[in-house]
C-alpha cells in the first residue's frame, strides 16, 4: 500500500504510507518495483554500516598493536596485508601535501625546505 515518488526517468525515489506532493501513485505492496527498491535501501544502509564498522576494527587494531597488546605479526599474513593496503589506500597522497592555504604561523621559508619554529 505505499504510494511512490519518481524521478524524471520513472525510477522510485522514496515510498511513503499517504499521498502527499509528488507521491500520489499507488503500488501494491509486493510489486516488483517495490520489491526492489526496498531491496536496493536495505543492501546500501548495510554496506555502509558494514564500512563504518569496519573502519573501528581497523581503529582498534591500531590501538592493540600501539599499546603493544597485540604485535601484527601475530595476525594471520591474509590479514595483515588487507591491514597494509587499506593503510596504503587511506594514506595522504601527494596532492594533500601541498600548501594551498599559505604558511602557518611558526613555518619559516628556508628557501627548498622548511623549518618548523614553534611560537614564533
Amino acid at each position: 500500500m505505499p504510494y511512490v515518488r519518481r524521478d524524471a526517468q520513472g525510477s522510485l525515489l522514496s515510498l511513503h504510507r499517504q499521498a502527499e506532493g509528488g507521491a500520489t501513485e499507488w503500488l501494491a505492496d509486493n510489486d516488483a518495483q517495490v520489491l526492489a527498491f526496498m531491496a536496493q535501501q536495505h543492501t546500501d544502509g548495510f554496506q555502509q554500516l558494514d564500512a563504518d564498522f569496519i573502519r573501528v576494527l581497523e581503529d582498534l587494531i591500531d590501538v592493540l598493536v600501539d599499546k603493544h597488546v597485540i604485535n601484527m605479526t601475530d595476525l594471520p599474513p591474509a590479514a595483515r596485508d588487507k591491514l597494509a593496503a587499506r593503510r596504503d589506500h587511506r594514506r595522504p597522497t601527494a596532492l594533500a601535501e601541498l600548501n594551498l592555504l599559505g604558511d602557518a604561523p611558526g613555518v619559516v621559508d628556508t628557501g627548498t625546505l622548511r623549518a618548523f619554529t614553534p611560537f614564533a
